[in-house]
C-alpha cells in the first residue's frame, strides 16, 4: 500500500491527515482472497497435506540432496582459491574439478567453462563481450536478461506456437552478416525449443556468433556446446538443483579467443571475469548438474505424464495451453483462462496451497501480460496466463491436488463472472 500525509484545508489548523491508497497489487489480492474463499470444491486436505506444494521449478528448482552435500562440504574450505598456501590449493582444487565436471557434462573444454554469478550474467558476458561492433538479432521471446543486454537489437518474430523463424533468421543474416544472435533453447514461460541446430548452421555459414540461453533446458534435455554448434551456452546453478549465485558461461575455442571481459578484477577466470568465485556454490552446482543428467531420463518422463495430466484437466474447464503444437519441455505447461487475470489466479492459488506464476520470477510484482505470449499472438489474454513448472521432486499427489484446486478456481471465476 502507498501511504502519505494530507495538511487540513484549514490554513489555521496543525492537524495532518493520513492515508492509505490501494496499490494494483492490493485490489488483486483482494479480489484474488475472495475467489479462494469462493474455492468450495477444493478436496480436504489431510494433515500430511497440508504443506504447501512448490510448482515454480523454472523460477527455481528446488536443492537437490546431492548439491546441498557438495556445498556443506566445500563451504568448510577457508581458502581463496587465488592463495598459493594450502588453504588456498583446497579451494583451487574443488573449483577446477568443478570446472571439469560441468565441462565434461556439456560439451565444452575446461578452459572454455567461465564461472559467473547466474544465468543473468553469463547471457551480459557473452552479448557484450562477443558482440562489440557486431549487429544485434534475437528472438521475440527472449528473457529480459537479453532483452537489457541488447537494447537496440532487432527482434526475430516467432509462430505463433512460439518457434523462431528461421527463415527471418536467415534473411537477417543475409543483411547484416557481422552480426551476434541471442536464442534460448528453451521458453522460461511456454518451454517452447527452438531449432538451435539449424540457427547455428545458419549463423557459422554467415559468419556470426550464435549465443544460446540453455539455463531452462539444461538438465532437462541433452545440452552439449559442441552438438548445438552455438559459440556460447549460459546455465545457472539454481535451475537445475543448485544453490543461487553461481553459473557459468560455456565458450567454444573460437569464442573463448575473441571473449572480451565486463569487469577485469584481480584476472580470476583467465581474465575474463572479476571476483572472487563462491567456491561452495560452484562445488554444489557442479554436484546438482551431475545429478539432474544422471536422473533425466526417469525424471522428465515422470514430468512428462504429470504435465499431461495437468493440461488435460486444464483445457477440459475452458484453458488454452500456449505453445501446445511445438516441442516442449516436459516439465512445462503455460495455461490461458480465457477472462481472469492472470494474478489473481497466482494469488488464488497460492491461497490454496500451490505456488505458481504469472510470467518469468524475475518480473514478479509486476502488474502485467506477458510479453513472450504477446510476441506469439496472444493480446489481451497474455494477461489471462500462469506457468505451471514441475520440479524434480513432484509427486502425482500434488499434480492431482493442483488440478482439483485449478479446476474450482476456474468454477468459481466463471460463476463470479
Amino acid at each position: 500500500m502507498q501511504t502519505g500525509r494530507h495538511r487540513h484545508p484549514d490554513a489555521g489548523s496543525p492537524l495532518e491527515l493520513y492515508y492509505v491508497q490501494p496499490t494494483a497489487m492490493d485490489t488483486e489480492l483482494s479480489h484474488a482472497f475472495h475467489v479462494f474463499l469462493s474455492m468450495t470444491a477444493i478436496p480436504p486436505r489431510t494433515p500430511r497435506e497440508t504443506a504447501r506444494i512448490y510448482l515454480d521449478a523454472n523460477a527455481s528448482e528446488p536443492l537437490r540432496p546431492e548439491a546441498e552435500a557438495a556445498w556443506l562440504d566445500a563451504s568448510r574450505l577457508a581458502g581463496n582459491p587465488a592463495s598459493v598456501h594450502g588453504a588456498g590449493r583446497a579451494a583451487r582444487d574443488a573449483l577446477e574439478t568443478a570446472r571439469e565436471t560441468l565441462a565434461l557434462l556439456f560439451g565444452a573444454r575446461p578452459a572454455g567453462v567461465v564461472f559467473v554469478s547466474g544465468g543473468t550474467e553469463a547471457n551480459v558476458l557473452a552479448l557484450r563481450g562477443l558482440g562489440a561492433g557486431r549487429h544485434g538479432l534475437m528472438g521475440a521471446t527472449e528473457h529480459d536478461a537479453v532483452r537489457d543486454a541488447m537494447p537496440d537489437a532487432q527482434t526475430l518474430m516467432v509462430a505463433p506456437d512460439g518457434e523462431v523463424d528461421l527463415e527471418e533468421l536467415d534473411s537477417a543474416l543475409s543483411r547484416h552478416g557481422k552480426s551476434v544472435v541471442a536464442l534460448m533453447l528453451a521458453n522460461n514461460e511456454t518451454g517452447v525449443l527452438h531449432p538451435i541446430a539449424e540457427a547455428a548452421k545458419l549463423c557459422r555459414a554467415r559468419g556470426a556468433w550464435l549465443h544460446v540461453d540453455a539455463v531452462q533446458a539444461a538438465g532437462r534435455l541433452a545440452v552439449n556446446l559442441a552438438d548445438t554448434g552455438a559459440h556460447s551456452l549460459a546455465l545457472a546453478s539454481h535451475k537445475l538443483g543448485g544453490p543461487h549465485g553461481a553459473g557459468a558461461l560455456l565458450l567454444d575455442p573460437e569464442a573463448e579467443a575473441a571473449l572480451s571481459p565486463i569487469w577485469r578484477g584481480g584476472g580470476q577466470e583467465r581474465g575474463r571475469r572479476g571476483g572472487t568465485p563462491p567456491v561452495a556454490a560452484i562445488a554444489g552446482f557442479a554436484a546438482a548438474a551431475r545429478a539432474a543428467i544422471g536422473a533425466r531420463d526417469t525424471e522428465q518422463a515422470k514430468l512428462g505424464a504429470l504435465r499431461d495430466r495437468i493440461e488435460a484437466a486444464a483445457v477440459a474447464v475452458g484453458a488454452r495451453v500456449a505453445g501446445a503444437g511445438a516441442p516442449r519441455l516436459a516439465n512445462t505447461s503455460c495455461l490461458v483462462l480465457p477472462g481472469h487475470a492472470a494474478l489473481t489466479q497466482v494469488m488464488a492459488l497460492d491461497l490454496a496451497g500451490y505456488a505458481v506464476s504469472a510470467g518469468a520470477a524475475c518480473s514478479s510484482g509486476k502488474v502485467a501480460p506477458s510479453a513472450v505470449l504477446r510476441a506469439m499472438g496472444y493480446d489481451a489474454a497474455a494477461a489471462e496466463a500462469i506457468r505451471v513448472s514441475l520440479p524434480w521432486n513432484v509427486s502425482p499427489p500434488d499434480a492431482d491436488g493442483f488440478i482439483a484446486a485449478y479446476q474450482a478456481l476456474a468454477a468459481s471465476q466463471a460463476h463470479a463472472s
